[in-house]
């Protein structure tokens, strides 16, 4: 009798782990191999548009070649244009598009700390995303008194967690339910950091190219 009891136990915790998988597909993630380092990206799949597009144009190979356009130091870095592919030295970027747009998909519990991969947009009043202009979080630390005042301005709270993390790691706390977070950098930080230091001209695109030569998705 027990070990009918344990062959049932195993077999329902089984049945209900094969459910759970099926109910949460696992997340993906791409590795976006630059002139100045690997930088690998973890997909939110419940954020399901962003994720979905971003992995189809990596695997269709659209990011392959394509410059950092803007890189703000205590900011971010951000890519996706296409007509950066064959951009002259010096060459003002950031109005290649792809020719659709994505519905924002604003979730609390991804914002804007430190290494979040989001996408960029235009002015447009539905806050909708660029098809595929990108940009990766290296942002500064805030103190309470900061965020205390975003709030104000705002009317938005930050979650504890987000607090914390704006506090302790940094981030840019002021974009957040504004542009989609839809995933989040897994190991590359540094090559995020170093990318933000490199020399730009007054359009803030790097004076030398800084290329992503390959964008390929992973399962892990």
């Amino acid at each position: 009798m027990r070990f009918f009891s344990l062959l049932f136990l195993v077999g329902f915790l089984c049945i209900s782990t094969s459910a759970d998988a099926k109910r949460k597909p696992r997340n993906k993630f791409v590795e976006i191999e630059t002139t100045m380092g690997l930088i690998k990206v973890e997909l939110y799949n419940d954020v399901p548009q962003h994720a979905e597009n971003f992995l189809k144009l990596a695997e269709e190979g659209f990011y392959d070649s394509i410059l950092f356009h803007r890189v703000i130091p205590e900011f971010m870095i951000q890519g996706g244009d296409p007509k950066s592919k064959q951009a002259l030295q010096g060459e003002m970027l950031g109005s290649g598009d792809i020719g659709y747009k994505i519905p924002a998909e604003f979730k609390d519990a991804y914002y804007h700390k430190r290494g979040a991969l989001a996408a960029a947009r235009d002015n447009n009043p539905e806050k909708a995303s660029s098809g595929c202009q990108f940009y990766i979080v290296q942002g500064k630390i805030f103190s309470d008194t900061d965020l205390d005042g975003m709030e104000k301005a705002s009317g938005r709270k930050f979650m504890p967690e987000a607090r914390n993390d704006y506090k302790t790691i940094g981030g840019t706390p002021h974009l957040d339910g504004a542009y989609t977070v839809f995933g989040q950098v897994v190991e590359g930080l540094e090559v995020v950091e170093k990318i933000t230091h490199v020399g730009c001209n007054s359009s803030n695109r790097p004076i030398e190219d800084v290329r992503i030569l390959k964008a390929t998705v992973t399962r892990k």
